[in-house]
């Protein structure tokens, strides 16, 4: 009987070994495609900036990283889906300033963003930029407010959706200038894009990749970026604050998945992104399209996305403007 029990114990000993020595479920991953989930339309900034990360994730990992276009409701669509999904490192949501001013902009969310998801790995940060009609007879910032002023409610101003940055950026504009602007919502910027161009809809504060690269191309006329100071890659474009003092509106695009992602996987991914940061083709992209690359830890990243939305809970409070 003790020499069974003897090799019982062995038995349990040697199996418990192999189980600890085993590597975790997730050691594999990713062994099949990752679906990143886009809360705007297809050739908006939001969309440009992920496919060059999705390649570098790509090329890194060895499977594809899809982007997933979920458009409509101010990106809400896309990050339902996302907390809605499996936890497993298989969907993975595009944030930016959008899912930080839902918070406190939309009164019946069915989810909670900070609790709800678990913060992967930032990618860079970005200012807005107002662009007008090439019809609109104003070439700075202080003309668009006279103008404005000068025509109230007959000025319609585009954006990317409710409760996007794009969005908010004007609602600030407007408490900070008493400017009286209709807002006209679409789904993706690049959607917009036609309506200013032809003066259907006169103005956007649009985040920077796509604003820059219609106003470099001569269809819309910059006036002014919403950062607190002029953006390095823009000297000879104003601060908005430089005409309004106080005016700031600075945006951030990151990574982040279904509450309940393993750990391993996400710092894998947190790893992988911060490499691809510092590649100087990837630098050089993300540049080009006006962002600076911000590597950070998920605890960092975390932080930045539960301090920014406390920043745009008091501006949703101060512009005095909510979705039902």
């Amino acid at each position: 009987m003790l020499r069974i029990l003897r090799g019982a114990v062995c038995g349990l000993v040697f199996l418990l070994t192999l189980f600890s020595a085993s590597p975790p479920a997730s050691a594999a991953y990713p062994d099949r495609p990752v679906h990143w989930l886009i809360g705007f339309a297809a050739g908006g900034p939001v969309d440009i900036v992920a496919r060059i990360m999705a390649q570098a994730l790509s090329d890194r990992l060895g499977q594809q990283f899809i982007v997933e276009n979920r458009t409509g409701s101010g990106g809400n669509i896309a990050a339902a889906a996302a907390i809605n999904s499996a936890p497993d490192g298989y969907t993975l949501l595009f944030v930016a300033p959008n899912n930080a001013i839902s918070t406190s902009l939309y009164k019946k969310l069915p989810f909670d963003f900070l609790r709800d998801t678990t913060p992967v790995a930032s990618i860079m940060q970005l200012t807005n930029m107002l662009v007008v009609s090439n019809a609109m007879p104003v070439k700075t910032v202080q003309e668009f407010i006279d103008y404005c002023k000068a025509n109230p409610g007959k000025i319609s101003f585009a954006s990317s959706g409710n409760g996007t940055s794009v969005h908010m950026s004007a609602e600030l504009f407007k408490a900070m200038t008493k400017c009286d602007m209709v807002h006209v919502p679409y789904r993706g910027s690049a959607i917009a894009f036609p309506d200013i161009i032809s003066n259907k809809v006169q103005l956007i504060f649009d985040n920077l990749p796509s604003a820059l690269e219609q106003s470099r191309g001569g269809t819309v006329r910059a006036l002014g970026v919403t950062s607190p100071q002029r953006w390095p890659a823009l000297p000879d474009v104003p601060a908005i604050a430089e005409t309004v003092p106080g005016f700031e509106s600075v945006g951030f695009y990151g990574i982040s998945a279904p509450k309940g992602t393993p750990g391993d996987i996400v710092e894998l991914l947190n790893k992988t992104v911060n490499e691809a940061l510092k590649d100087p083709k990837v630098v050089a992209r993300l540049t080009e399209n006006g962002g600076i690359p911000k590597p950070m830890t998920p605890a960092e990243f975390g932080k930045l996305v539960a301090d920014e939305t406390d920043k745009w809970r008091k501006v949703v409070e101060f512009a005095g403007v909510s979705v039902d």
